[in-house]
């Protein structure tokens, strides 16, 4: 009997980036488009780094490219970073006093806040996490295979 080659694990790993990516992505779609939430400029930033994890990741996967992963490592700390920042504008009183105006919708706005701490900014802070702890394993596992 012939043996199948085992699966490496930085597919499951290139994949899950890939699908947390895409639903960030179809969330954000469902709150502006179905639920008519008008997005904030921080919104916006963190939607111009998530949106693009789509396709590159996408790609990635069919591709089986794991050197991808320290450009979404990358990417994805600096939504991360956008994503805590505007969740910290959100739920901390000293930000928040002090946040300057961004446009039309405050960044201190919440149109949701499940169970009291689940905002937008949050969700995506969570898939940016995802997304980053998926390229930092990838990508030390594909170091160590170099070596």
């Amino acid at each position: 009997m012939e043996q199948k080659p085992k699966k490496d694990s930085r597919e499951n790993l290139l994949f899950s980036a890939w699908a947390a990516s895409v639903i960030a992505m179809f969330g954000s779609l469902y709150f502006s488009e179905i639920r008519q939430y008008e997005p904030c400029e921080l919104c916006w930033y963190q939607r111009i780094l998530m949106y693009p994890f789509v396709v590159i990741l996408g790609i990635a996967v069919v591709k089986k490219d794991y050197r991808i992963s320290l450009y979404t490592m990358i990417l994805s700390g600096i939504g991360g970073l956008i994503s805590l920042y505007h969740y910290g504008l959100q739920k901390l009183s000293f930000l928040s006093d002090i946040a300057p105006a961004c446009g039309r919708v405050p960044c201190t706005g919440q149109y949701i806040n499940w169970l009291g701490f689940i905002t937008i900014p949050f969700l995506a802070l969570i898939a940016f996490i995802i997304i980053f702890i998926c390229s930092l394993m990838i990508y030390r596992k594909t170091k160590e295979e170099a070596h």
